[in-house]
């Protein structure tokens, strides 16, 4: 009599982050019956949502950003608080049973015949049959390389590390780039008691006002998001001149360059969540970019030097993608994968990415699309059960 040998093993989808993203893939992928792994490197989900400042709220609104599965409660209201969020991610891990390991970091990926095989944390040798990297946008602190810094004698901080305006009352503080984060600070600062904020820009931002008679410019996001860049850049210049302040006089001129243009080039707008009257109002100085740092002084592009009590360097992140995967030819020139969502490098199939994107329509909402994405497409490729 024939001896059917056994079926081989069917390993695990691993997903390699416990954020939104990683989250909402795991759950897509458990309600289609395919087991996935969520491995995080911190000792819980969400784990930059509990790093980020108090202040914080989601961009966002609270229909458009939830997750698969589960809605946003009601309570949150209609702009979600950074420790809501955290909240709902456990609880969006709990509702779903995901299976999530904590305290295990990845180091390098690699291929395997037909599988995948991840260097963890404690010598770990883990085996999946796909993997999705969900390590998110904002992943390291980036500081450009000023010269002078090393040398500074001044307090400095990157924004990772800024909390609320509480140590910085009755200070000067410099906030160091206008990106939505530096914005934000900024105009936390000069409601919360420091005594002079000034705000370096470097390159003038497109200023959008979150909602305009109740419409949020999320909705607009998504209604343009697939528009020719050309026409965008037109539509959004033109809606400019009747919804968006003209902070010219106060040394924020309109930006050169059309609003798509600037998102393609990695430059989401800024959505003004206090900066443009704090700013009207001189609670908020406009300075130029920061050149270089000499003793305690600051060293601005337009030849003047300031100094400071303190410094939060609002000057974005990286994706450091290069240690875990540089080796797979699967990264751009910017350290962004080639593919993303439900598409795999040509070069690493059942190698899938989610969150290396900055779009207009809203995170939560293109995390939420993606992970629906890649479940269907990892399920379709799941090995048939044997009869």
């Amino acid at each position: 009599m024939a001896i059917t040998p056994p079926a081989p093993p069917v390993h695990p989808v691993y997903v390699i982050g416990g954020g939104p993203g990683g989250l909402a893939v795991a759950a897509a992928l458990r309600a289609r019956g395919v087991r996935a792994v969520v491995l995080e490197k911190s000792d819980a989900v969400g784990a930059s949502w509990r790093a980020h400042y108090d202040r914080l709220r989601l961009h966002t609104t609270r229909r458009l950003s939830a997750l698969p599965g589960l809605r946003m409660p009601r309570s949150f209201g209609r702009w979600v608080a950074r420790a809501d969020v955290v909240r709902y991610l456990e609880t969006y891990a709990e509702k779903h049973e995901l299976e999530i390991v904590t305290g295990v970091e990845v180091h390098r990926i690699e291929r395997d015949g037909a599988d995948w095989v991840l260097h963890a944390t404690g010598g770990r040798r883990l085996t999946g049959r796909a993997v999705v990297v969900a390590t998110g946008y904002n992943h390291t602190p980036h500081l450009p390389e000023w010269p002078g810094r090393s040398t500074y004698d001044g307090a400095f901080v990157h924004a990772r590390a800024y909390r609320n305006p509480g140590p910085y009352e009755g200070k000067d503080v410099l906030v160091v780039g206008i990106g939505n984060t530096g914005a934000e600070i900024a105009a936390d600062l000069a409601g919360g008691g420091a005594a002079r904020v000034r705000l370096a820009v470097r390159t003038v931002p497109h200023v959008v006002r979150r909602t305009t008679l109740g419409w949020p410019a999320q909705r607009s996001g998504i209604l343009v998001r697939r528009l020719p860049v050309a026409l965008v850049d037109r539509m959004g210049a033109l809606l400019a001149r009747f919804a968006a302040p003209d902070l010219t006089a106060h040394g924020l001129p309109r930006p050169d360059k059309g609003l798509a243009t600037r998102q393609r080039q990695g430059a989401i707008p800024v959505q003004d969540v206090g900066l443009v009257d704090a700013v009207r109002a001189g609670k908020v100085e406009i300075v130029a970019a920061v050149e270089g740092f000499e003793g305690r002084e600051v060293l601005l592009a337009d030849g003047s030097r300031i100094a400071p009590d303190a410094v939060i360097a609002a000057t974005g992140y990286r994706r450091a993608l290069e240690p875990l995967l540089g080796h797979l030819d699967v990264l751009d020139g910017r350290g962004l994968p080639v593919a993303h969502g439900a598409r795999s490098p040509r070069e690493a199939p059942g190698l899938y990415f989610t969150g290396f994107t900055n779009p207009i329509s809203g995170m939560f909402r293109e995390l939420a699309l993606d992970a629906e994405r890649i479940a269907r497409r990892i399920a379709r490729s799941a090995p048939k059960p044997s009869r």
